[in-house]
């Protein structure tokens, strides 16, 4: 449905309903004129622009390309529209602050401050996770530099078993540490290094083995499950009723919207980057009759069909940058396998587009993680903000609950 049709559905079947219950009723006067012939208030103005900006937001993203779709730069583009989704809903809240401290908006705004508190933990999971990206750089890095003996050009020394041998070994640590999550869970290396904020710097962790990379998490406990949290915060997550709406003077709508978007960027982020006890198997189900709802639910579809193709089912992250990782050190390891000496020419000119090849995937890698994590920390800090904002309007018995 075009954006245009869920705007004047919205008009009628959500802003308006504390005047009539008429929720299957669309009028053609589009948003800004009104409803049936009735000019929108100011408040029901601001409402509606939120819902409307919303939309588009998620239409722009579902407008991308399956080559582009979980990419690190569209996972940041839809950071960044969750950071604007944020702020427009402060802007809300503070305008409305009369409001929001009167049953039953003071019970549903601590409420949604309560779920965003559980999305931090996945905020501090995902950093992990680009962490364990880095220390898979570093091993390609050191695969590059068993061939680019010379220092680079055209002119480097002929390969070596050497080489090969060291290349080989590095190859066989990163397809370990590129298994899943859950098929590397009964490690017993313990954490001692925790950080429960953006604000601290890490220690410098030196390991043997790529499997310390995988069950490292010093931002999470080891019990600590992706999947189950990404369940508590969906947890009882119902679409406003009527009654809801009118008790609320509409307030309730946006509420309802920035829990759901909480819910699907915390989700897209697990389903991308590594991390603990990832999992895909949440509840969600937004009406479409919401003007954000159907583009929201086809990225969810797209998300889950791409979880589904076959060579991206066992892999730890659907980011595309990791596939494309994955790929090319498989296709690298199934060459170093191959390769018999004397090496001949041709083999060798093989190799070496191989390894051209991963130093340009570790370089894109390299340039996007930077500010894809930058991105996360700011999602993590505002989340913070606004809750400790947002219960400050509404009352300092809230904080407590």
């Amino acid at each position: 449905m075009p954006a245009t049709e869920y705007q004047r559905s919205f008009g009628r079947s959500l802003l308006n309903l504390r005047r009539d219950s008429a929720v299957n009723s669309v009028d053609s006067a589009s948003v800004t004129g009104g409803v049936g012939g009735h000019e929108l208030s100011p408040m029901e103005a601001e409402l509606d622009s939120f819902q409307r900006k919303v939309a588009e937001r998620f239409i722009d993203l579902n407008a991308s390309g399956c080559e582009d779709l979980l990419s690190l730069e569209w996972v940041g583009k839809l950071l960044d529209s969750f950071l604007s989704c944020q702020e427009e809903f402060r802007a809300i809240l503070i305008n409305h602050r009369s409001l929001i401290t009167k049953p039953p908006m003071d019970r549903l705004v601590a409420d949604y401050f309560e779920r965003s508190v559980k999305a931090l933990d996945v905020c501090n999971a995902i950093r992990d996770g680009v962490e364990q990206i880095r220390q898979w750089q570093k091993l390609i890095e050191i695969v590059i530099c068993a061939f680019n003996n010379g220092g680079g050009g055209s002119s480097q020394r002929p390969l070596g078993e050497g080489q090969f041998r060291r290349a080989r070994k590095t190859l066989i640590e990163l397809a370990i540490g590129m298994l899943d999550e859950k098929d590397s869970s009964s490690s017993s290396v313990s954490s001692q290094h925790r950080n429960r904020s953006f604000g601290r710097n890490k220690d410098h962790l030196h390991h043997k083995t790529i499997g310390h990379f995988r069950s490292l998490s010093w931002s999470v406990s080891r019990s600590w499950s992706a999947s189950k949290q990404l369940q508590a915060i969906g947890n009882n997550l119902a679409t406003p009723r009527a009654s809801d709406i009118t008790a609320t003077n509409g307030l309730v709508v946006p509420v309802y919207t920035m829990t759901s978007i909480l819910l699907f960027v915390m989700w897209a982020l697990v389903a991308a980057i590594p991390c603990q006890d990832r999992g895909l198997q949440v509840h969600f189900n937004v009406p479409r009759n919401y003007p954000w709802g159907g583009s929201l639910m086809s990225l969810h579809d797209r998300i889950i069909e791409e979880s589904k193709k076959r060579e991206r089912k066992n892999t730890c992250g659907l980011l595309k940058e990791i596939h494309q990782f994955e790929r090319s050190s498989r296709l690298m390891n199934d060459l170093v396998d191959s390769v018999q000496f004397p090496l001949s020419d041709e083999k060798e000119v093989e190799v070496r587009e191989r390894v051209e090849e991963l130093g340009k995937l570790q370089e894109a890698l390299k340039n996007g993680l930077d500010p894809f994590e930058k991105k996360v920390r700011e999602v993590f800090h505002r989340i913070v903000r606004s809750r400790t904002e947002g219960l400050d309007s509404v009352g300092k018995h809230h904080g407590s609950e």
